[in-house]
């Protein structure tokens, strides 16, 4: 046992310097930032980056390294240098804010649930300085912002697996807060349990219903399991936490089983493992956009009621070189069979072709509303996000 011991510290070793490494990697890069924030021309350079990672794969050959992923592995560091220029740039474009919006972010569900993650992952950079509070549901989040009582308010709006979050779409048309920022979540479920719990003597398995949509051939291979509805994830493994009862177990993140004192079961038990959720920031601050970096651009719109006036607003959008990346309809209230399409756009409403574009599309519709222009999340091989589930967890 001394020799493990001995092993296991000389790698604890190792993994700090690892984390200086990064943490010096990461100093550098702030430097840049500054640079580049005097105003050199460009915030990325994907000329340096290729170069790099042909090194990276030299290197890792010549140490018979897996090459494939020693290359994702600085794909994910590139992707943290790139948020750390993007936070550096936008600080100084960034408007007073009060000490809510600065500290206090409202998103649905209970410590651990996949949308408190994703909010930590969005506000890294300041999490020193943020605090979460969770809400009983979307629209409860939504009004803490609108009320003050939050900063901004932090929703899911689609996911690969079970596509667009219906209640967001419609709660962005109804609020005059905007959409400032967008965060991309890899959803890992994983079954939690008691310590001790076997698998063979469940019964009862929690969690929100679409989680146990998405774990449904898992939990149809477990006999005689009864799968519960549960508000969201972490509430499901809050509720088990709280029991004696070894046969009932929930479905939710590594991260709430830390948190609920739960032992992981099972991971990765999703029908299909690349399982992605895009969340949008909402908040009434007003924010501009560095042109160098990738943005995005959310609208609402309702066409005429004439043949072809959906394509007539699209050929809007191509005539002026703007690239749509997403096309939603919802019901109108209140108008059986007539719709309203939300869009996504490439491109910032501050940008030539994109403001053009829209004051086209105001005159082709009789109602339009811009839901907010923000920085677009951009993957760790740099391209902007447009829910490719074959991408890293950037």
């Amino acid at each position: 046992m001394k020799d493990l011991d001995q092993l296991r510290g000389a790698l604890d070793r190792v993994d700090g310097q690892l984390v200086e490494s990064l943490s010096e990697r990461l100093d550098t890069v702030a430097q840049i930032a500054r640079l580049k924030a005097e105003g050199l021309p460009f915030l990325r350079d994907h000329d340096r980056e290729a170069e790099l990672l042909a090194r990276i794969e030299g290197w890792a050959r010549e140490l018979g390294l897996d090459q494939f992923r020693t290359q994702e592995i600085f794909r994910e560091i590139i992707a943290m240098s790139l948020k750390s220029q993007e936070e550096e740039l936008l600080k100084r474009e960034r408007v007073e804010r009060s000490a809510k919006a600065a500290t206090l972010v409202a998103y649905q569900g209970e410590p651990g649930s996949y949308s408190h993650i994703a909010a930590r992952k969005y506000f890294a950079s300041r999490a020193d300085s943020m605090d979460f509070i969770g809400q009983p549901s979307f629209e409860m989040a939504l009004r803490a912002a609108e009320r003050g009582d939050a900063g901004c308010a932090f929703l899911p709006i689609e996911n690969t697996t079970a596509g667009s979050i219906n209640q967001t779409y419609d709660l962005l048309r109804q609020t005059e807060l905007r959409v400032v920022g967008e965060e991309i979540l890899h959803v890992r479920h994983c079954l939690l349990g008691l310590e001790g719990a076997a698998v063979g003597g469940l019964r009862r398995i929690l969690s929100h219903p679409q989680a146990l949509v998405q774990c449904a051939r898992f939990i149809a291979s477990l006999d005689g399991v009864e799968p519960v509805a549960a508000a969201d994830t972490a509430a499901a493994a809050h509720a088990v936490s709280r029991t004696e009862d070894p046969t009932r177990a929930a479905i939710a993140s590594e991260e709430a089983a830390e948190l609920y004192g739960l032992s992981v079961l099972e991971r990765g038990i999703a029908d299909q493992v690349e399982n992605w959720t895009r969340f949008v920031v909402i908040s009434g601050l007003e924010i501009e956009l560095d042109p160098r970096i990738p943005s995005k651009t959310s609208l609402v719109f309702i066409t005429a009621h004439h043949q072809g006036a959906l394509a007539n607003c699209l050929n809007v959008l191509a005539e002026h070189g703007v690239n749509l990346t997403k096309l939603e309809s919802r019901p109108v209230p209140r108008r059986p069979w007539e719709y309203m399409f939300y869009l996504d756009l490439e491109g910032s409403i501050q940008d030539e072709s994109t403001s053009l574009a829209v004051a086209e599309l105001r005159r082709e519709c009789p109602y339009l509303r811009v839901l907010g222009s923000y920085p677009a999340r951009t993957t760790a091989d740099g391209a902007v996000d447009r829910m490719d589930p074959a991408r890293p967890d950037g």
